[in-house]
């Protein structure tokens, strides 16, 4: 039995902007150089230097660049109206230096440059607001613990045409160095979509944070992303395996088999069929509403399902099922889900993590679950994940 069920999201915000100015300023400071027609005893020489972008309303999305026009530069800062620092690198020539990032929309900044020859110069610039906002849906929830196959996921509202930008501003970091990669797809809704997946299943005690840099990156056509960061925890190592053709159950821990309980699968030769392959546990849903016309397959149920477990957008659960408790442990009669007796459903439902793997094996199967029918990127290879990075 299955269903399909929006899905929860953490929202998320930008705002955007963008303008090419220059902006000549002159700087004063101690010492006898003299620089320009007639400067006085004592006079520093002129500096000029120009910014882009510069003004009221500048638009955003482009780096701020800083040139001066004769001397080297020696230090430029650029600090944003709440006190965040711009980073950024001075040209090998020090004519110019350029920030890391790009110029973040709503955001005043001040700019303050000095040169080799002790001269300083300051500016000041605005970007306008953002209008257009591309909000964002995370998964795994923050400072949440899941298993160890749940990956980073991030679905955008709006269509992302600068992928490689936005991809390139997500860091991804790890307590212990763990391989790993993004990889685009369009979700199941329809919308964009990047996840960052291992190579392997995560080792329990992994502690991972997304630090996604995106505050100034026009995702295409002036849709702004905010910054946001985040983070998760790798709970048990723990695995699902469940076997169609033999209509079993089993929950390995740390790789001892810790339970093997019987089960009916989804009734083979159609619609009804489960998936196989390696899927993963979206959501433990507790008790819900099922109704197979969200499926496809007409009216024939509408009931309350106890001990709900999500593993794809399309509506494969698994659950309890004590109307088809005949079959348990001998045939596959389910309208695609796994079902168990009340009593071990709930064992299964207390025991697994969201994000624990369950690996489904079998020939009653309609086929290998799709990479983005919840997470299914475990069903390619580490070289096809690889290959769906945008910065491959």
């Amino acid at each position: 039995m299955s269903r399909i069920r929006p899905r929860t999201s953490f929202r998320t915000a930008a705002t955007a902007g963008t303008a090419l100015l220059a902006l000549a300023l002159t700087a004063c400071g101690g010492g006898d150089t003299e620089s320009g027609k007639n400067a006085g005893p004592g006079a520093k020489p002129e500096m000029k230097i120009s910014v882009s972008p510069s003004g009221k309303g500048a638009k955003a999305g482009e780096p701020v660049k800083v040139s001066l026009a004769e001397g080297k530069l020696q230090q430029v800062t650029v600090v944003d109206s709440q006190g965040g620092k711009l980073d950024g690198k001075l040209a090998a020539d020090g004519r110019s230096w350029t920030s890391a990032r790009p110029a973040a929309p709503g955001t005043g900044y001040t700019v303050e440059a000095r040169d080799d020859k002790g001269g300083t110069a300051k500016a000041d610039f605005a970007t306008a607001a953002a209008d257009q906002v591309n909000k964002l849906t995370l998964a795994p929830g923050k400072n949440t613990t899941v298993g160890i196959a749940q990956p980073l996921s991030i679905v955008f509202d709006h269509k992302v045409k600068n992928k490689a930008a936005v991809e390139k501003a997500l860091k991804v970091t790890t307590s212990n160095n763990t391989e790993g990669s993004w990889g685009w797809m369009q979700d199941w809704s329809g919308k964009d979509r990047v996840d960052w997946r291992p190579k392997e299943y995560w080792k329990s005690g992994t502690k991972v944070t997304l630090k996604a840099e995106l505050n100034g990156i026009d995702s295409g056509g002036g849709w702004f992303v905010r910054d946001y960061v985040t983070g998760f925890t790798v709970g048990k190592n723990q695995v699902v395996k469940v076997d169609l053709d033999n209509h079993r159950l089993k929950v390995v821990r740390d790789g001892q088999e810790i339970k093997d309980l019987p089960m009916s699968a989804g009734t083979p030769g159609g619609e009804k069929a489960s998936w196989r392959g390696k899927t993963v546990l979206m959501s433990k849903e507790g008790t819900i509403n099922m109704r197979s016309e969200t499926v496809g397959l007409g009216d024939a149920y509408d009931k309350m399902v106890d001990s709900s477990m999500r593993l794809t957008w399309s509506g494969m659960y698994a659950h309890a099922a004590p109307w088809n408790s005949a079959y348990f442990g001998s045939a596959n009669k389910s309208s695609g889900c796994i079902g168990m007796s009340d009593a071990n459903a709930k064992w299964v439902y207390d025991t697994v993590q969201v994000g624990d793997p369950f690996e489904i094996t079998g020939n009653d199967a309609k086929g290998t679950q799709a990479i983005n029918n919840g997470y299914g990127e475990w069903n390619v290879s580490w070289a096809e994940w690889q290959a769906k990075s945008a910065l491959k």
